[in-house]
């Protein structure tokens, strides 16, 4: 059997110090074994990797001379079987527009629909510890507003991810 090409995902990487909060919540808190990638926000689940250097040419120029998206942590969500925090970033679902319209023909339904932005820090775990998780980050819960500092591209490996370029937002913001 011939080998597979890996499907490509699209993620928002947040600054140095949300990065380091979530991550520790995930290595905290999700399962050991189902671990596997690092805290990200997903905005494509499967784009087609005969389509890579295409991706790669537009995400340098939706990202070169452009300042980072604003993006607020607005709640927290209760998955049946683990947490997420939402989020909320209208300059993220423009850019998420833009990349779409130019790769529509070969999204999957999953990445047709408009993403609901999220970062889960649980999932899979037994429902007990999620709802206690659920209830413990809820008493301190505040509405905060989170570092979008590049875009994250990324290839699937039955699992794990295996990154394949990272493209920063180079403009200050105003």
């Amino acid at each position: 059997m011939a080998d597979v090409p890996a499907p490509l995902i699209v993620t928002a990487m947040m600054g140095s110090r949300d990065f380091a909060w979530a991550q520790d919540l995930r290595r905290r808190h999700y399962p050991v074994l189902r671990n596997m990638v690092p805290a990200h926000i997903t905005l494509f689940h499967h784009i087609p990797p005969q389509r890579e250097q295409e991706l790669r040419r537009l995400l340098r120029a939706e990202t070169d001379a452009v300042p980072p998206p604003s993006a607020q942590l607005k709640g927290l969500r209760q998955l049946s079987r683990g947490v997420a925090f939402d989020i909320t970033s209208p300059d993220l679902l423009v850019l998420w527009e833009r990349i779409a319209n130019a790769f529509w023909h070969d999204l999957l339904p999953q990445d047709r629909a408009v993403p609901d932005l999220h970062l889960t820090v649980q999932n899979k775990a037994d429902r007990a510890e999620a709802l206690a998780l659920h209830a413990a980050l809820a008493q301190d819960f505040r509405q905060r507003p989170l570092s979008i500092t590049g875009i994250g591209l990324w290839r699937y490996c039955g699992g794990p991810w295996e990154k394949v370029a990272r493209y920063d937002f180079t403009a200050k913001k105003h």
